[in-house]
């Protein structure tokens, strides 16, 4: 065993799906699991373009792009099927993708049911479809691990709008479930307060650094942050499953 080349890349030979890999905090996954030494599918809904350029700089070989929307169940079986031709197995899955509304939680007209069911379709729907649409993929995996990225909003409670919240609660009950039910595949959720990324629209990088200044560490937390804590996950947490890894530098604290 060369163990300097294992240190340098603990994930050489390893399949890793990304789903909202082409910005912010899947892009950092992406290019963590590939520095790594991970073969990398880089996720997307619309951001083609993003996602090829970001192929394109990785280190190594074989990274593909491939449209994953999150709540399209035709695509997820293309997604599958493709994957099962090209490797064979996933040893990797980082549910990434998301999306949200900033939306005051007392402003229950300007969330109406039709998008709180939207907003819960999407970051809790999305990534059970997804998983689901994998599992035999994972399954086939000697060392199969899925990241679910959440947020400290599914047990503060404050978070872009309330549906956000409720959806970050529920997968991380459901990363709960899935972990005793679908082992030896582990699943993990890793929790962020706000992270450094346009994520949600008309938060300004001044409401970042206020929330920031008020937490022990006192500092942002950035996409680089969050993918360092799924790729630890991978690598080095090797009987964490059902459990959720905070990285918010102290702002539940």
């Amino acid at each position: 065993m060369n163990t300097a080349q294992d240190a340098a890349a603990p994930l050489a030979g390893r399949i890793a799906v990304v789903t909202g890999g082409s910005s912010g905090i899947g892009a950092a996954c992406v290019r963590a699991l590939a520095d790594a030494g991970a073969t990398v599918v880089i996720g997307y809904n619309e951001g083609a373009e993003r996602a090829r350029a970001l192929g394109e700089a990785l280190p190594g070989n074989g990274h593909r792009t491939l449209r994953i929307p999150l709540t399209d169940s035709a695509a997820h079986a293309d997604m599958a099927d493709m994957l099962h031709r090209s490797f064979g197995r996933v040893d990797v899955l980082v549910n990434s993708a998301g999306f949200t509304r900033r939306i005051a939680h007392g402003d229950l007209d300007a969330l109406a049911p039709a998008l709180f069911d939207e907003i819960l379709a999407a970051n809790v729907g999305g990534p059970y479809a997804i998983t689901r649409a994998l599992m035999p993929l994972l399954k086939a995996s000697a060392d199969a691990a899925v990241i679910n990225v959440s947020s400290v909003s599914a047990f503060t409670g404050l978070g872009s709008n309330i549906a956000y919240c409720a959806a970050k609660a529920a997968l991380d009950t459901m990363t709960v479930s899935m972990a005793r039910a679908f082992g030896p595949v582990r699943f993990v959720s890793v929790s962020p307060a706000a992270v450094d990324t346009d994520f949600v629209q008309g938060r300004s990088r001044d409401d970042l650094l206020k929330k920031a200044a008020a937490t022990p560490l006192g500092r942002i937390v950035t996409p680089e942050d969050v993918a360092l804590a799924v790729l630890g996950c991978v690598t080095h947490l090797r009987t964490a499953t059902g459990t959720r890894i905070v990285i918010d530098g102290g702002h539940s604290l």
